[in-house]
């Protein structure tokens, strides 16, 4: 800052000097530090002119060159060399914002991800740990079969002793998964979606089940990320558009099942969805025994859901379709040898309230760096058409004084009538003065909306005595 200064200084004295002086300007802006250089750089300028005047007043003249250089070769060239600088700022923190946003969302989705594969582990545990309850009983069953002989009895021993243990080992493995607060598994048997839909209904809920086709022999994986499916849009339905009518269909094939539920416009969209609501962790919500309905913290059902309909090969669809949201889910019954590819990315989050307060910064600081140069330039150019006036209203010479004064008077008989100041400026028509003579110029008035503004009185003396006196109006 002081480097634009010195050049404003020198952009006194030749216009040229006024463009290093924004290039130091804009690069005193761009640079660290507040604003308050600028302000002490400024007063001490202001602070110089004045007492520059005071001493020369012909300096004056000078007033309106110097606001030029105030505003347009230091005030303009700093306020955009810091708004660059702000921006730039702005730009690098919203770009690490945006990345800090999307770690956190992908470790929530991933959290999710990973609460939905151990509920799928536990739903495992409840189905193999039946199955092999089973084979234990049928074990059980086949060694006290009449006319077996020792060692097939013992085989048959052996057999239901390996399914116990096995159920023990799978228990105490799934075991840790459980986490405390979570409801205990609804048990074997896979889902249940009539009754899930008859418990919505009882306990408020407008919705309406419709099946096409024959669900006998459905995967068990399949019957359960159905229930999951529905139970995820009941769940939805109930907690963002309780107000509003949902339908579930179920469509079954031969190859593959097909599960939408629809509801009317929700309330709210929450965070870490396609524009659509969301149950609980791991997507747990309504259904279940009793018709419960519930929803937990955090958004993330219904990545959950989308990660239990990925492991058994299929597809899951959702966001706002014709005025209302849809969750729709296409199951294939035979799982692919690998799961559906997980979508890259998943989506941006853009962070709407951090975008809106940087640019609301932004605008405010383009605003101030076009206002405080006008304002300033407008303050400057009043207070030297302000100094100008009182300095002309020293310098006017009365016209009835100027029409008293006879050429051979001596200067020092009209010295009273005199001001006691000359006229800043000269009249362009004054001309170069004689050889020995020395001519002074008046102003003829100090209003700068009169027809004589500009004009002056000349009165030139030679030896002490005056020669000559003229009114210069151009």
């Amino acid at each position: 800052m002081p480097a634009a200064a010195a050049f404003g200084a020198l952009s006194l004295v030749g216009w040229w000097w006024g463009l290093p002086t924004a290039i130091a300007a804009f690069v005193a802006g761009r640079g660290p530090g507040r604003g308050r250089t600028l302000v002490l750089v400024l007063a001490g300028a202001l602070v110089a002119g004045a007492v520059a005047v005071a001493v020369v007043p012909s300096l004056l003249t000078l007033g309106t060159q110097f606001v030029a250089v105030i505003v347009l070769a230091v005030l303009v060239p700093w306020f955009v060399g810091r708004f660059s600088r702000q921006y730039r700022e702005l730009v690098r923190a919203g770009w690490e914002k945006a990345e800090q946003l999307e770690r956190e969302r992908q470790l929530i989705a991933e959290q999710a991800r990973l609460l939905e594969r151990a509920r799928i582990a536990r739903d495992m545990h409840d189905v193999l740990g039946h199955d092999l309850s089973l084979i234990a009983l049928s074990a059980g069953a086949l060694k006290l079969a009449p006319g077996l002989d020792e060692r097939h009895r013992q085989a048959a021993q052996d057999i239901r002793g390996r399914a116990g243990a096995a159920v023990e080992r799978l228990g105490e493995v799934i075991g840790v998964l459980r986490e405390e607060s979570e409801d205990p598994p609804r048990g074997p048997g896979g889902s249940d979606i009539p009754r899930l839909v008859g418990d919505a209904a009882a306990s408020g809920l407008a919705v309406e089940l419709t099946v096409a086709g024959e669900a006998a022999g459905l995967p068990p994986a399949v019957e359960r990320a159905a229930h999951r499916v529905v139970q995820e849009g009941l769940t939805n339905s109930a907690k963002h558009a309780p107000g509003e009518s949902v339908s579930v269909e179920l469509s079954h094939t031969a190859t593959e099942t097909r599960v939408v539920v629809r509801n009317g416009a929700p309330a709210a969209a929450p965070a870490g969805t396609r524009a659509g609501p969301s149950a609980g962790p791991g997507g747990r919500g309504s259904g279940g025994a009793g018709g419960r309905v519930s929803a937990g913290p955090g958004g993330r059902g219904l990545i959950g859901l989308d990660e239990r309909v990925r492991l058994v090969g299929g597809t899951l669809d959702h966001g706002l379709r014709d005025g209302g949201f849809t969750v729709a889910a296409r199951l294939p019954h035979q799982a692919p040898a690998q799961p559906v590819p997980r979508p890259a990315g998943g989506g941006v989050s853009p962070a709407p309230a951090q975008y809106r307060r940087a640019r609301r910064r932004v605008h405010r600081t383009l605003l101030t760096a076009l206002a405080a140069p006008l304002a300033a330039g407008a303050v400057l150019l009043a207070g030297v058409g302000m100094w100008e006036t009182v300095a002309a209203s020293r310098s006017v010479l009365d016209p009835g004084d100027y029409a008293r004064l006879r050429v051979g008077q001596d200067r020092s008989d009209i010295r009273k009538v005199l001001p006691d100041r000359q006229a800043v400026e000269r009249p362009a028509g004054a001309g170069p003065e004689e050889r020995g003579v020395t001519c002074e110029f008046y102003a003829m008035t100090a209003d700068r909306f009169d027809d004589r503004s500009g004009d002056a009185y000349r009165l030139c003396f030679r030896d002490g005595r005056l020669v000559s006196r003229d009114a210069l109006t151009p």
